[in-house]
């Protein structure tokens, strides 16, 4: 099974088949991403027809994996994941997306780093973080870490030659177009701008992630 859309249509590009019980949709880029899975996201609550039988929907940087159950049946799986990509579009998923707001002190280590590589000052680092909203692309790397894009384009900077063996819960970082906040200390090679004290993963939250793919997130600045 390789189903190739109709040109122009939504924002599937291609579905590949992912062993017996997933199909793998690949698009475009991060934003039909996001625009893609939150659609499927929909299908897969309604819980009609086939997507009774969907148990997880995975957003990845260019692609969607939509896993199901045994026995499913993926051919009219695959019809009904592109027809929903041909009724979504990117802007749409943007008007739609939840957004939360996240205060940050900018007193990262790597602030000054991150000035010389983009040729600003750390005032107008902290500037750009804050000037322009993000968006979850996908989680990685450790429970309640997220991939935020759609940034300042300045703001695109290198991971550390070096990483850090041990980078504080709470950190905010840059590297490559993405920014993301360091849920609990871990190892890390990202550059460090800022902290903060938002709990991004609880288990006795439901979900337990502050962030979903999707979701619009919008940096303050922290003075206190």
């Amino acid at each position: 099974m390789v189903v190739t859309p109709a040109q122009g249509r939504g924002v599937v590009t291609r579905l590949l088949p992912m062993g017996d019980t997933a199909i793998l949709v690949e698009t475009n880029d991060i934003d039909a991403v996001l625009a893609l899975s939150a659609a499927l996201d929909q299908q897969m609550l309604s819980r009609r027809g086939v997507w009774a039988d969907v148990e997880d929907i995975v957003p990845a940087a260019r692609s969607v994996l939509v896993v199901a159950r045994a026995g499913a049946d993926l051919p009219a799986l695959a019809r009904a994941i592109e027809q929903a990509g041909a009724n979504t579009t990117v802007a749409e998923a943007v008007a739609n997306a939840s957004q939360v707001e996240i205060a940050v002190r900018y007193d990262g280590p790597d602030l000054e780093v991150v000035a010389r590589h983009t040729g600003l000052s750390p005032r107008e680092v902290v500037e750009a973080h804050t000037g322009m909203p993000w968006r979850v692309a996908f989680g990685g790397f450790a429970p309640g870490f997220a991939y935020l894009v759609g940034g300042d384009p300045r703001l695109i900077v290198p991971r550390r030659s070096s990483p850090r063996t041990a980078v504080p819960a709470g950190s905010v970082a840059l590297a490559g177009e993405f920014s993301g906040i360091y849920p609990r200390e871990s190892p890390g090679g990202w550059q460090l701008i800022g902290t903060t004290d938002v709990l991004l993963w609880d288990t006795d939250r439901t979900p337990p992630a502050l962030f979903a793919p999707g979701m619009v997130v919008t940096f303050v600045e922290d003075r206190t």
